[in-house]
């Protein structure tokens, strides 16, 4: 069997289960899924369930167990949101950007010239593009994209070669279009 991912999935803890379950070593299980040996021995230290706890009995390793608990370990790995509705940065933020016409920028690097030794008052710049475009449309949506210098209603729209500012390409002007060239340039006869 190949591996599939990075992390244990419901059809490889069912294995684990199985195997475990028919005194399988963790080291053949290991074998059998493509995993490491220590892969298997703390999925099953994971899953581990006591006699008595409703668990199922002779096997010592709930599938279900170790799946809640991998759910568990991976809310705690999340990193915390900053800019959460209501909280006192986000209004600071919200200040800046509407009131004074800030931009994400030199928020946050005032945020960072106050507080520089306290990192969950600081917020970059990313973030604030962030908190302003995955506002719902509406007002709210409509004032914040407002207070951007640019008043761009979606990331990665900007200038390219040839774009004129309403959206269409360029237009060449008549006397530098191909069918106007001289004809020693078409026979090559000339540099």
């Amino acid at each position: 069997m190949e591996r599939r991912g990075l992390h244990l999935d419901g059809a490889e803890r069912a294995v684990i289960f199985a195997e475990h379950r028919r005194g399988t070593s963790q080291r053949e299980i290991a074998r059998l899924l493509g995993r490491s040996a220590s892969t298997i021995c703390r999925e099953l230290v994971r899953g581990r369930v006591s006699p008595g706890s409703g668990g199922r009995s002779g096997s010592g390793y709930c599938p279900q167990a170790g799946q809640r608990s991998y759910d568990r370990r991976r809310l705690r790995c999340r990193p915390r949101r900053k800019l959460l509705a209501g909280g006192a940065l986000r209004r600071v933020v919200w200040h800046r950007l509407v009131t004074f016409r800030w931009s994400p920028e030199q928020i946050a690097a005032t945020l960072s010239a106050m507080h520089p030794d306290e990192p969950k008052a600081r917020v970059s710049h990313e973030t604030i593009y962030a908190m302003i475009y995955a506002q719902p449309r509406g007002g709210l949506k409509a004032a914040l994209v407002e207070a951007l210098r640019q008043g761009k209603h979606r990331r990665g729209v900007g200038r390219g070669i040839g774009r004129k500012p309403g959206g269409g390409s360029a237009i060449v002007p008549e006397s530098l279009r191909i069918i106007h060239r001289p004809e020693e340039v078409n026979a090559r006869l000339i540099p």
